[in-house]
């Protein structure tokens, strides 16, 4: 097998029998399958295997039950069962007309990149097929973002947003990859010194179905995107910051109504270690609690480490605004600052700490 076309889908069963036939047409002459990784609860699944019981190439389809790390962990998935190392990924929507697959593997043949984006901002290239205006702006506005926090990884790379790429994936580590949305290219390009080359296309139009598009795909975004250029700690500096911000109204909110600041304190740190450790679970540390003890455990560490860290910030709190005469909300607001580097620590070697280490 030369190629396999990798499409991960989420309820997309009114593209797949249109996907298939412009696909094996564009595709004749070249040995390629098409791979299907499939998350949806519409039945997609099962029109692939009716599709592929007439199409005039290959088919597959594989159903994930666990939909871990959504559309980037589909493509990862696809590279692990693909039947050739040279892959072409693309969306299930056709709004990638595989009428431009062959120019990828044809970029890819002249063997100096592993990878081959098309893009919608290059030559011939055109994003006519998103939505509306506000969607080409939000586009436009993201690529420029990206770019600019990888000026170096992506110097070349006009359209780090697309899904629709060729990739020899055989010059690729898919243990390096921690996939969490549906900008696998860029985290591809970010984590790994793969050449990239690019192609024109033109953005299409939807074929059938819902765009997959909302604010919460926004905001997974941008989470990945602080993930990938700072890492862990920037989520855990952006937490530790909501955080922050609450406890700090939470005293100011509880010294206006007369209550004691020192209790007033207390009753804000523990509030904010519940909530901070809920929201470090979801979005800092998921990838680690599988390998780490259970969840009542790494709840128990957390919050005893964090009252005693607070058992001994608070007197220091207190000092300031006794001895110094500071604000308490500002002393608050210090005292939290120099504990961050020390609660990061802890929880990423010993709350998150691997079993049996």
């Amino acid at each position: 097998m030369d190629l396999t076309i990798v499409v991960p889908t989420f309820n997309e069963a009114g593209n797949v029998a249109e996907l298939v036939r412009r696909t094996a047409a564009a595709v004749r002459g070249i040995d390629a399958e098409i791979l299907f990784v499939d998350d949806s609860s519409d039945g997609t699944a099962d029109e692939v295997r009716r599709v592929a019981t007439s199409a005039p190439l290959p088919v597959r389809v594989h159903h994930r039950a666990d939909p871990v790390g959504g559309l980037g962990g589909a493509v990862v998935e696809g590279f692990r069962l693909a039947s050739a190392h040279v892959c072409v990924v693309m969306d299930g929507d056709l709004q990638h007309p595989p009428e431009t697959i062959p120019a990828l593997v044809a970029r890819m043949r002249a063997g100096d990149a592993d990878i081959v984006s098309a893009s919608r901002y290059v030559g011939e290239g055109s994003a006519s097929g998103l939505a509306d205006a506000t969607r080409r702006l939000v586009s436009r506005g993201s690529n420029a973002i990206t770019r600019a926090m990888f000026p170096l990884r992506l110097r070349r790379v006009t359209d780090p947003m697309t899904g629709f790429f060729a990739i020899d994936t055989s010059r690729l580590d898919l243990a390096t990859l921690q996939p969490r949305g549906f900008k696998i290219l860029l985290e591809i390009i970010v984590r790994t010194s793969l050449r990239v080359a690019e192609v024109p296309f033109e953005f299409a139009d939807r074929f059938a179905g819902d765009s997959k598009a909302s604010l919460r795909q926004g905001a997974r975004f941008l989470h990945q995107l602080a993930l990938l250029r700072f890492g862990k700690m920037s989520a855990f500096a952006v937490i530790g910051g909501l955080g922050a911000v609450a406890n700090v109204a939470i005293v100011w909110l509880l010294t206006e109504c007369g209550v004691d600041y020192l209790w007033a304190a207390i009753i804000a740190a523990e509030v904010t270690i519940v909530g901070n450790f809920l929201l470090l679970e979801r979005f800092v540390f998921r990838d680690m609690r599988e390998q780490a003890r259970g969840f009542w455990r790494r709840f128990a560490s957390s919050f005893v480490f964090n009252n005693v860290e607070s058992a001994v910030r608070i007197p220091v709190m207190s000092l300031m605004v006794t001895a110094w005469g500071m604000p308490s909300p500002l002393a608050t607001a210090l005292t939290l600052a120099v504990a961050f580097v020390i609660r990061f620590t802890f929880h990423s070697l010993v709350v998150y700490k691997p079993r049996g280490q």
